[in-house]
């Protein structure tokens, strides 16, 4: 049997009046960066966020530039933020000069650990960055606290977690929530896309201004910004998919708990979720000791699979120079070592789940 990583091909054809209308209408309007479409767009994504404004900006690493430039992150500034994520976390950090302080995680919910947060604070740090890794959300209320007793903004890096709720709340529990709509995303574009949401009039003014080169006239630049502007055809195809994202994170919990059973008594380490999260799961990660010979044995089957992710940041070359150092962060380290991402997502059939975690087990 063969099963695919993630196969988008099914979600489109569901769709795909739907899509191939909107797309007409952009077309036929030849309007096709922000306006009417990304303004609609933007009013249905706060409204599913449940926060006062949605930017929509040209990726989910844009809108973490963008929401750093936006509170004057500069040279010689430091930003806390875990070490076990994709790159554009600490990537977008060191693209403004700063910083990035990489903090270990929890290794239950491979989040940053709030607990080591405050030892990593200095006089220059400026922001911290948790990531709500896999699609479900990180301890807010304890990096909240840490933040606002040292007077510290938090921008949330929720690439990952549209959708994903902590106590009932959606996305941003922070002054900004940063969006990603890669394709592979629980909503995923035709491309590249992200945004911004956040419930700060004046923080969200600087958003737009900055997106669009920092002129609020043609031709007349406040301050210095970026071509960070979401297409209009991104934002339709966007506004059809959130109609049905609830549904689709039925579905892949729904998966999750299937695997989750299959998966009990044996030495796969599940996902755990924390009781206060809703989990999306963009991702179902499982740990294994053996990873790499239960990764080659599910390819040899016909299962796709893959590492998120394979080396830390603080161990990337382009951060080696920071000096932090083999061992600094153990379970970083080791989770980079056990990780092992399965197929998840909504259109997946019981026979095929059963197919992987059976696949699994044989390689244990």
């Amino acid at each position: 049997m063969q099963v695919k990583l993630l196969d988008l091909t099914h979600q489109y054809l569901n769709i795909r009046r739907e899509v191939r209308k909107v797309i007409d209408e952009v077309c036929d309007s030849q309007h096709f960066i922000l306006g009417p479409t990304v303004e609609r767009f933007e009013r249905n994504l706060a409204q599913y966020c449940n926060t006062k404004h949605a930017i929509g900006v040209s990726s989910g690493t844009d809108a973490l530039l963008c929401a750093l430039m936006a509170i004057d992150i500069k040279s010689g500034d430091e930003v806390i933020c875990p070490s076990f994520t994709f790159f554009a976390t600490g990537g977008s950090i060191a693209r403004l000069g700063a910083k990035p302080i990489f903090v270990d995680i929890e290794p239950d919910t491979f989040n940053i650990d709030p607990k080591q947060i405050a030892a990593k604070i200095t006089a220059r740090t400026r922001a911290i960055m948790p990531v709500h890794l896999f699609g479900h959300m990180a301890n807010m209320e304890a990096i909240n606290d840490i933040a606002k007793s040292k007077g510290i903004p938090v921008i949330e890096d929720a690439a990952q977690s549209i959708g994903a709720k902590r106590s009932g709340q959606v996305c941003c529990h922070s002054l900004a929530g940063c969006l990603s709509f890669f394709p592979s995303k629980n909503l995923g574009g035709f491309g590249d896309s992200g945004a911004i949401c956040t419930d700060n009039d004046e923080f969200a003014a600087k958003v737009k201004l900055l997106r669009v080169h920092g002129t609020e006239q043609q031709y007349y630049h406040k301050v210095i910004g970026g071509n960070f502007r979401i297409d209009a055809l991104q934002a339709a195809v966007l506004d059809v998919k959130l109609k049905h994202l609830n549904t689709w994170h039925e579905a892949r919990r729904h998966n999750a708990a299937l695997y989750d059973s299959l998966f009990a008594k044996s030495k796969v380490k599940t996902p755990k979720i924390d009781p206060a999260n809703y989990s999306i799961y963009n991702q179902y990660v499982i740990r294994v000791p053996n990873r790499d010979a239960v990764r080659e044995h599910l390819l040899k089957s016909g299962v796709g699979c893959a590492v998120y992710y394979p080396l830390p940041l603080h161990q990337q070359e382009c951060f080696i120079k920071m000096g932090v150092g083999g061992g600094s962060l153990p379970e970083s380290e080791k989770a980079s070592h056990e990780v092992l991402a399965l197929p998840i997502y909504p259109e997946l059939k019981e026979e095929e789940i059963r197919y992987v975690a059976k696949t699994v087990l044989e390689a244990l």
